[in-house]
């Protein structure tokens, strides 16, 4: 009888413990492989916690944190959805920092040559994210409408759910082209980034992180959010040509 109440209490501080050491990430998709590999070399150094990674745009991660869904830390591609979580009061205001920045790029078929942003009206097909939730997309829109071309290639843009389906059908030769962002194009197998979408023409990329209040109430989510700001983490981000200033 000894012996199972102890096997029995062994159990369930076990169980215990493994609830405790869970950290839910809600992370923008043009971060996965990135966020994969701090993933993977926190594990390496710390075997106790369980890290839980979703990863989506930004818009529909921030609108599942708000219908309840479990998570610690987000990280948004843009300052948009962090404000959003920010006004909701889910995610307090002085806990945000800046954790990377990127740059927006068209991406196509090789053989195709454009010298200047006004070209794409030469394409039948471009694939963006949805403004209404990606990022990605809604910088690319405020390029369009900067530059003039917003009505011009209305009838020519293909809605992707995220950048990374942006990519996918500019990749696959679906789409003549796609706007991604410049480390979503570094993962490109078969398309190449055209050009450079001009920075005087969107708003800077900024990825704001922040911790949720259900996240700071975890100590091992405070801890991971500790080792994002080492120099070991900032290493990881510029490998995969994220911008860390």
């Amino acid at each position: 009888m000894r012996s199972f109440l102890f096997a029995l209490l062994l159990s369930l501080v076990f169980i215990s413990s493994s609830f405790a050491a869970e950290i839910h990430l809600s992370v923008a998709a043009s971060m996965t492989e990135a966020v994969k590999e701090l993933v993977a070399n926190y594990h390496k150094k710390t075997d106790d916690v369980v890290l839980l990674a979703n990863f989506a745009s930004s818009g529909a991660l921030a609108k599942q944190i708000v219908q309840g869904a479990p998570a610690d830390i987000f990280i948004s591609a843009s300052p948009k959805w962090m404000d959003y979580l920010v006004e909701e009061k889910l995610i307090p205001a002085e806990q945000v920092r800046t954790f990377a920045y990127n740059s927006l790029v068209l991406v196509g078929k090789p053989d195709l040559a454009l010298s200047r942003l006004e070209d794409i009206i030469r394409l039948k097909r471009i694939a963006i994210g949805s403004p209404k939730s990606v990022p990605a997309g809604q910088y690319a829109q405020q390029a369009l409408e900067n530059a003039g071309l917003s009505e011009k290639v209305a009838d020519q843009l293909i809605m992707a759910k995220d950048v990374r389906q942006a990519l996918i059908y500019a990749d696959r030769g679906e789409t003549d082209g796609a706007f991604v962002y410049k480390t979503d194009a570094l993962l490109a197998k078969e398309a190449v980034i055209l050009l450079e979408v001009p920075q005087k023409l969107y708003d800077e990329v900024t990825y704001p992180i922040g911790p949720t209040m259900a996240g700071l109430a975890n100590p091992q989510a405070v801890a991971f959010l500790d080792y994002l700001q080492s120099d070991e983490a900032t290493g990881i981000l510029k490998k995969y040509g994220f911008v860390v200033r």
